[in-house]
């Protein structure tokens, strides 16, 4: 049973426009079925209602031969007696008065005749034998016993023309049949061309992620419909392909700093032989660095996680809390500001907590303080203190600060003010900590009126 099923499903056309042109070929085979066998049973009446008429006016043509006015019925002879008597039996009640020449009292044809005449009315049966004959009785009315008069036509003929008619419906139905397959394959393969067309653009937009898109005027109803469809699927491609661009580039941004850590410690133990005090202090560094490595792809994957989390409309998790001033405190050794560059963490109270975890705000504060203390001139002040339902981080430097004309590309990715300042950075540091902390309900912004240098701030919720 199964086989058979692989079968027939192997018979099936893998394309729509070969199941679409199958469907309208049995579609049309069964119509063309339909009105064939109708059409050929209407004829087949017709051709007997003609046979059974020439009977009819051949019995008329004899009963005008047969007397029966007298006391007695006697048949006439006339100029065409030997056509007339063709085929022709002639009664006077149950007895066979005439019969054609070539016929006996025992023939089939004789009997079939002798049953009719018993009727006394008008009847017709069709004998088959070697060549089909049918048979119609006429009675003649006039006295008792009724003159009844048979007359006999070969239906061969009549035969032969139902079948020339049903062998011409059968080669008309295949000629239909193969050019209903055709047009029908032609005809939805056109229809069919735009919907290929669309499919191809799809693909080919899809993979470079094009803001090309196909719209919904000038379209089919069915095609405009697609084309929504298949334009709301582009953009969620394109937004797919923008956040996992922008993840890569921020977590090779975020991982350049650590990794610099480790192959610095690394060069340094292997530039001439350490003590074990130092080597183990290489070894902190390097673990500490690789930890922070860590904690920095388990953040900014969180954070896709939760954008995710989001646009599905799942519930987010319950924030987490920090203290501000030990993460601050503890970025600043971090970041390891040169000698010429003092920096100082200043804070209005002793416990100051915001409503993200500590690897979040580290990942938000990081950039601005990588930044300040490398455009620093001499001083780098990181402040923080309450407001009524935040909490908000200043990051000032007495650096050069941003040029008028970049600041409106400040936040964006991958721009930079000076490309040749000795820095090799992607331009992703403040863009990613501006999108984390409004991830969070906070926001990052540069204050243009500040001068000397340059001063970023960080709103977060209060925790």
């Amino acid at each position: 049973m199964s086989y058979s099923f692989r079968s027939f499903r192997r018979l099936v056309p893998r394309t729509l426009r070969g199941r679409l042109s199958l469907v309208a070929l049995a579609t049309a085979a069964l119509l063309m079925t339909v009105l064939t066998v109708a059409f050929n049973v209407v004829m087949d009446e017709q051709l007997q209602h003609q046979a059974d008429d020439e009977l009819r006016n051949r019995a008329a043509a004899v009963t005008t031969t047969v007397d029966t006015s007298g006391p007695r019925v006697r048949v006439l002879e006339t100029a065409n007696d030997r056509l007339l008597d063709a085929n022709v039996w002639i009664y006077a009640g149950a007895h066979l008065m005439e019969k054609p020449p070539s016929t006996t009292a025992g023939n089939p044809l004789t009997q079939a005749a002798d049953q009719l005449a018993v009727r006394r009315k008008h009847a017709c049966a069709t004998v088959d034998g070697h060549r089909p004959i049918r048979l119609c009785s006429q009675p003649i009315p006039d006295r008792d016993p009724v003159a009844t008069v048979v007359t006999a036509l070969d239906l061969a003929p009549y035969r032969s023309s139902a079948g020339t008619l049903l062998q011409g419906s059968l080669v008309l139905d295949a000629v239909m049949l193969g050019c209903t397959y055709v047009l029908t394959r032609l005809s939805v393969g056109r229809a069919l061309r735009p919907v290929r067309t669309m499919t191809d653009q799809a693909t080919q937009w899809s993979a470079v992620g094009s803001d090309d898109r196909f719209g919904t005027e000038d379209h089919p109803v069915e095609l405009a419909r697609l084309g929504g469809s298949l334009d709301a699927l582009l953009d969620r491609i394109r937004t797919v392909l923008r956040h996992e661009q922008q993840l890569t580039g921020e977590l090779s941004h975020e991982l350049r700093t650590p990794l610099t850590r480790i192959i610095m410690e690394l060069d340094w133990w292997r530039a001439r032989p350490r003590t074990d005090a130092q080597t183990r202090a290489t070894q902190e560094v390097i673990a500490e660095a690789a930890q922070s490595m860590r904690t920095i792809c388990d953040t900014l994957l969180d954070d896709a996680r939760e954008n995710a989390r989001e646009n599905a409309l799942n519930p987010a998790t319950a924030p987490a809390t920090t203290d501000v001033v030990p993460v601050l405190g503890r970025l600043l050794q971090h970041v390891a500001p040169p000698d010429r560059v003092k920096a100082t963490v200043e804070t209005n109270a002793r416990v100051l907590e915001v409503g993200v975890a500590p690897a979040l705000l580290e990942r938000i504060v990081s950039p601005l303080l990588a930044n300040a203390v490398r455009y620093a001139g001499s001083s780098v002040t990181v402040s923080a203190r309450r407001l009524p339902s935040a909490v908000r981080i200043d990051v000032v430097d007495d650096g050069p600060g941003v040029p008028d004309a970049f600041v409106d590309e400040l936040f964006q990715p991958g721009r930079r003010a000076d490309t040749g300042d000795g820095h090799d950075g992607a331009g992703l540091g403040l863009p990613l900590a501006r999108r984390l902390a409004r991830a969070v309900g906070g926001e990052v912004s540069y204050d243009p009126g500040h001068a000397p240098g340059a001063r970023f701030t960080v709103s977060l919720p209060a925790g």
